[in-house]
């Protein structure tokens, strides 16, 4: 399939892909998408979506992580989030109050003074306020979401460059982070819900403290498209030995054997790569 080509995003395709992703990568936790409605009742008449307890103020990391390991499928409006934060801001279902958007909440303790603080907030990628009412995140196995705006899942270090290689297979592409620090929700499904753009992210302190995010996990969001392009380049790798999890070859061993089949000077006849002999490769 070449970069122009299009992929099946269906519902019922990204629950296949989302089962080929856990064989291939064996995340912890369930990938999920995630979909904005400019009408809030079409989001809630989805079959077997819950909503959070009308008492209930919510972090969105809290309701992705009801999402991802308990498996439920959530909507959520700007009543279900903290009123006029950057939770419901970054999804673009409230404009953050001045209280955010001054840099007050985090002057004296995430920064030295209020203008760095604002400063903070002013690189902040939410989605364009004014359009959406409702959010809606479910387990792609659910096959709730049809197609969903975005994929998301979260991964170790090392699941994450499997994945970026493997978008890379057929389209080479430079992947570059951002890194907002606290909020980096602003990176990941904020990022790529405003652009559509594949967003990689580290999680910040409250998705971890709150939304229960382990140290080793970082999280990817990006278009269904580009999900689809990654499995594909995943499955390819997988095929050529470059699997997960990773075999150590060992830090005193001569790589010279390993090299030969992971970084191939050529391809014999057959198409498969050359064996080589003598010295190690300088690659």
């Amino acid at each position: 399939m070449s970069e122009t080509d299009a992929y099946d995003v269906s519902a019922e395709n990204l629950k296949k892909l989302a089962d080929k992703l856990v064989q291939l990568l064996r995340v912890r936790t369930l990938p999920i998408g995630m979909k904005l409605f400019e009408d809030a009742d079409e989001m809630l008449r989805i079959p077997g979506i819950r909503t959070p307890t009308a008492s209930f103020k919510f972090t969105t990391c809290q309701l992705v992580t009801q999402a991802r390991m308990a498996g439920f499928t959530l909507g959520i409006v700007h009543d279900n989030v903290r009123p006029n934060s950057n939770c419901g801001g970054i999804i673009g279902l409230n404009v953050p109050s001045e209280d955010y958007l001054s840099g007050a909440q985090m002057d004296g303790v995430w920064f030295v003074d209020k203008a760095t603080a604002k400063r903070h907030q002013d690189e902040m990628v939410r989605v364009t306020p004014g359009r959406y009412s409702g959010l809606c995140a479910a387990p792609l196995r659910s096959g709730r979401l049809d197609p969903p705006d975005i994929v998301l899942f979260y991964g170790t270090p090392a699941q994450t460059i499997l994945f970026v290689n493997g978008l890379q297979w057929k389209r080479y592409r430079r992947y570059d982070m951002t890194i907002t620090g606290e909020s980096a929700c602003s990176d990941s499904w904020g990022r790529a819900l405003q652009t559509r753009e594949t967003s990689i992210s580290i999680p910040c302190y409250a998705e971890r403290r709150y939304g229960g995010v382990a140290d080793d996990e970082m999280l990817l969001a990006m278009p269904p498209d580009e999900f689809a392009r990654g499995i594909e380049g995943l499955e390819a790798l997988s095929r050529n030995g470059l699997r997960y999890p990773i075999p150590p070859y060992g830090a005193h061993m001569d790589p010279a054997l390993g090299m030969a089949r992971s970084y191939p000077s050529g391809k014999s006849a057959a198409g498969e790569p050359a064996a080589t002999t003598g010295s190690a490769s300088t690659r």
